[in-house]
């Protein structure tokens, strides 16, 4: 006989890393984030093959990111991705940091409509968090768009070109770019100039700036 697993809502912030893992905090930007291995990106694998691509030797495939500590805890988070439990547990975690400003995948990328959406529930939760999720996931973010339509006005999909140098993807309200050698589309990040920092800039996190260059480092 099959038995029935009982759900109950985290109601602390160890029950909830348990079934999420942890926020994380880049000292780049403001607020908080979220990561899973960029070894399981979709598009962003593919890429990471392709010479000139902006996923080619990839930072989030190198330095810390091979360390143990890292890897353990980007399984633990991917582990209840599709779980009705990661819902509550990121809305609880991240609503009792009080930020502002959150990130979705520092590294890593989406990985289904499933997740989106999930993503997407959490946003509605917390509107007086501004959400900016960089996603290389074109085909997914269109399945959301042709199955729901807008998303949540806290929440900003910034749909990332594939090459460097490229142009910006077309048929989406925001976008961005990694230029090396052409100028800068959009609002040009100014983090390269400021110890490469967000500082005051949440251009990323703006619904209403359409493009956003950030130059190869």
């Amino acid at each position: 006989m099959d038995t029935i697993k009982l759900y109950s809502k985290p109601r602390t912030k160890a029950q909830a890393e348990a079934i999420a893992g942890s926020l994380g905090e880049p000292s780049k930007m403001p607020g908080y984030a979220y990561g899973i291995s960029a070894t399981h990106c979709q598009t962003g694998g593919k890429l990471a093959k392709v010479a000139g691509s902006v996923c080619y030797d990839c930072y989030a495939m190198k330095g810390h990111y091979l360390q143990t500590s890292v890897k353990k805890g980007h399984a633990k988070r991917e582990a209840n991705l599709a779980s009705p439990e990661w819902i509550d547990a990121m809305i609880l975690m991240i609503g009792r940091t009080g930020t502002e400003y959150f990130r979705w995948h520092d590294s890593g990328d989406l990985q289904s409509l499933g997740h989106l959406l999930a993503i997407v529930q959490v946003c509605e939760a917390l509107p007086d968090v501004s959400f900016w999720l960089p996603t290389r996931e074109k085909a997914i973010v269109r399945q959301y768009q042709r199955a729901i339509g807008a998303f949540p006005s806290n929440l900003v999909v910034r749909v990332s070109g594939a090459m460097v140098d490229g142009a910006a993807p077309a048929g989406f309200a925001n976008v961005s770019v990694v230029v090396a050698t052409v100028g800068a589309t959009g609002h040009e990040c100014p983090a390269p100039k400021q110890e490469n920092k967000c500082m005051d800039c949440r251009a990323c996190w703006q619904p209403s700036v359409h493009c956003v260059t950030y130059h190869k480092h």
